[in-house]
């Protein structure tokens, strides 16, 4: 999946620090893809009592951005409404700034939070650092052997055409699995090859750590990361239903920008021309 031009950025605004943040992130975008930002507030009291704020708003991110700003009004849920919304306005990306306070888990397993990004139908930046980040050099894929990880290729090349980035491959793991290892590298090999036939600087790293989210966290400010491209995880197990999936925590840990793109249908990937 990519991020299609001449559609909309749905943001999700409730008017903090981290949400203006995430207006102000995705100019360049929407410029590249020719996109308007739509500027969501939702309340389950009295949607229409922000309604003048996020008109003012918009005013002052056109004039600043030159892009077409739209505005929206919703009652309820905001976790809730997203994905639907997104999907009847047939959005091409959601931004959204995610504040310390938003928990992804709880005893019973995934919140409101957690279920919105595993049923996004759309690719989703999320911030959870108000740091301002102007361009975009180096572009951080996790890879493993999943047949989802594999389609995270093409947006990745994506991003890095238009940002002229860097694309930094880093696979983590099991310090007791030589044998996965092993079976990864030539995949490795494959897609760096790939992303290199397509004009880009490509770097590949392999990380043995018994906690792959904080080591690729980790890699990724390390390398100056200025984005985290993975896909989500749809088919859960009984294990990350209740503890969460690696996505997830990446997403609930880094303090650099992450887009998570949802998976393809699932078709034949015997080369990685297909779908990409």
């Amino acid at each position: 999946m990519l991020i299609l031009s001449n559609q909309s950025v749905l943001i999700p605004v409730d008017f903090s620090k981290l949400s203006i943040v995430a207006i102000k992130q995705s100019y360049n975008l929407a410029k590249f893809t020719k996109s308007k930002l739509i500027l969501m507030y939702a309340s389950e009291q009295n949607p229409d009592e922000k309604k003048s704020e996020l008109i003012e708003l918009a005013a002052s991110i056109k004039a600043e951005s030159g892009l077409e700003v739209e505005t929206l009004c919703l009652k309820g849920d905001m976790y809730e409404l997203i994905d639907d919304k997104a999907e009847e306005l047939n959005c091409s990306l959601i931004v959204i700034g995610l504040d310390a306070h938003v928990k992804f888990r709880s005893f019973m397993g995934s919140t409101k939070i957690s279920k919105f990004i595993k049923k996004t139908p759309c690719p989703i930046i999320t911030f959870r650092s108000a740091e301002n980040r102007n361009g975009c050099k180096n572009i951080i894929m996790p890879f493993d052997l999943s047949p989802e990880s594999r389609e995270k290729v093409g947006i990745a090349v994506q991003l890095a055409h238009l940002y002229s980035a860097d694309i930094r491959i880093v696979s983590v793991f099991n310090p007791n699995d030589q044998k996965y290892e092993n079976k990864l590298l030539p995949y490795l090999q494959q897609v760096k090859k790939f992303i290199k036939e397509k004009g880009i600087n490509c770097t590949n790293k392999s990380i043995p750590s018994a906690k792959p989210a904080e080591a690729i966290i980790e890699y990724a400010n390390k390398n100056e990361g200025d984005i985290i491209v993975q896909m989500n995880q749809k088919d859960l197990s009984f294990g990350d239903m209740i503890g969460g999936t690696i996505g997830e925590k990446i997403v609930e840990l880094s303090n650099i920008p992450v887009i998570t793109v949802p998976p393809m249908k699932r078709e034949s990937m015997s080369h990685f021309g297909s779908g990409m």
